[in-house]
């Protein structure tokens, strides 16, 4: 014989779903203000593993891209070797533009740039 089990409570009213949804804002809204930072940053593994994308997608384009060009023009190893190194530097100057631009996310602004918008109204 199977065992009575009861069943789940009910899930919370949505009467004062509104009051809920305000007060989580404010907490989050609080958070970010406090840390000075942008919800989107990227930290730790997350960064680290951006930076390793970068590099070998760029390189694994850059192979690529010389194999094609040796198969179309019969001109290997050359194009492998010319489109290895670009597909490498491309990948660098990625990490560069990725690692450089840390905190200043498209739409948000820093915290002393908020500072002077504040100053100016």
């Amino acid at each position: 014989m199977t065992e009575y089990t009861p069943p789940p409570p009910p899930p919370p009213p949505l009467h004062n779903l509104d009051a809920r949804l305000r007060e989580a804002r404010k907490r989050r809204e609080k958070h970010t203000v406090e840390g000075g930072g942008s919800r989107t940053s990227l930290k730790g593994a997350g960064l680290a593993f951006r930076i390793g994308a970068e590099l070998v997608a760029a390189t694994v384009v850059g192979v690529v891209i010389g194999l094609l060009t040796d198969y179309w023009l019969d001109t290997s190893p050359w194009g492998l070797i010319v489109f290895f190194f670009l597909g490498g530097t491309a990948g660098v100057l990625n990490v560069w533009r990725a690692v450089s631009s840390i905190g200043t996310t498209i739409g948000y602004k820093t915290v002393n740039e908020q500072d002077e918008d504040k100053g100016e109204e």
